[in-house]
């Protein structure tokens, strides 16, 4: 019975031909041209007042109130951060009282909108006039007049960063939960407790599912500071926007002045956030480059060869 001859020489590559697809190219021509008809339009409109843009865009109270606007996304979302992770913890704590305050926070702060929670803020020295703290019908050890206490910008803070921090409670127990049973495990098996081991072990690990919508909601952070007109706070972006074409009365290029600095702000910040998506995704996933695959592929045939 004969055998088959395995013929030494390898067969020669197939040589794939790209499919065509003229479809794309006739997309992104009708694209091309509806943006530069588009941006030709708005070029021409005179209603735009581009001269009134240029003139505003660099002005001194719009610098002051974009910096306005980075202080208050800084502080709040790092109130929100904080005060969301321990949420996050307390929510998946074995204890029933911490679950459900943390769960009556949640229900209370991510079921109204976040504007009329600004506007109570806004009223709170109508609610309380005076906060005194020490033993009841006794002494005072503090006491604050919160009717003339000028803090509009401290309470915008804390009212973005209360309310985004129900939002931040999510993200982190999902990132959590995204930890395998078996790392709890192991930690406990190593003589951690509970808490020692969402420090060390579980919130580590954890980054790498949080940062990607963190960094979202610092984002969209950022926008939701023009709310704070609620408080009333008028020295952020918008608010210093607003009085100025409260006077000159040419709002659309204002708002283009506007809308151009949150916009330059949140490309910043999408940098950011995919440098620090890298950095935390280390050792999860490595995709070789085509050198990297060419010099493996040849490493390979070298080692076969006898």
């Amino acid at each position: 019975m004969s055998q088959a001859v395995v013929p030494d020489t390898e067969p020669e590559p197939i040589r794939a031909v790209p499919l065509r697809r003229p479809g794309r190219w006739i997309a992104a021509a009708v694209i091309l041209v509806l943006l530069a008809l588009f941006l030709y339009g708005a070029a021409t409109n005179e209603a735009y007042q581009w001269g009134t843009y240029g003139r505003y865009l660099f002005d001194t109270r719009i610098l002051a109130g974009a910096a306005v606007t980075l202080e208050l996304t800084v502080l709040a979302m790092a109130l929100a951060i904080v005060l969301g992770t321990v949420l996050a913890v307390m929510r998946l704590s074995p204890n029933p009282v911490l679950r459900s305050t943390a769960w009556v926070y949640l229900w209370i702060f991510r079921g109204t909108p976040v504007y009329v929670q600004l506007v109570f803020w806004g009223l709170f020295p109508s609610l309380y006039r005076n906060i005194a703290l020490g033993v009841p019908f006794g002494p005072q050890f503090f006491h604050l007049d919160v009717q003339n206490l000028q803090a509009a910008f401290a309470f915008a803070a804390i009212g973005l960063g209360l309310n985004e921090a129900a939002y931040m409670a999510e993200i982190v127990r999902a990132g959590i939960n995204s930890v395998g049973e078996g790392q709890r495990e192991a930690s406990v098996a190593l003589g951690m407790s509970w808490s020692q081991t969402m420090r060390r072990t579980v919130l580590p690990q954890a980054m790498r599912v949080i940062i990607p919508p963190t960094g979202n909601e610092l984002i969209g952070m950022l926008k939701t500071t023009s709310l704070v007109t609620a408080i009333p706070l008028s020295t952020d972006l918008f608010g210093r926007a607003r009085d100025i074409y409260g006077v000159n009365f040419q709002p659309i290029p204002l708002l283009m002045v506007t809308a151009t600095w949150y916009l330059a702000i949140t490309s910043v910040l999408m940098v950011g956030q995919f440098y620090l998506e890298r950095y935390y995704s280390r050792g999860v996933s490595r995709q070789l480059t085509a050198r990297q695959l060419k010099e493996l592929a040849d490493a390979r045939a070298g080692v076969k060869q006898p």
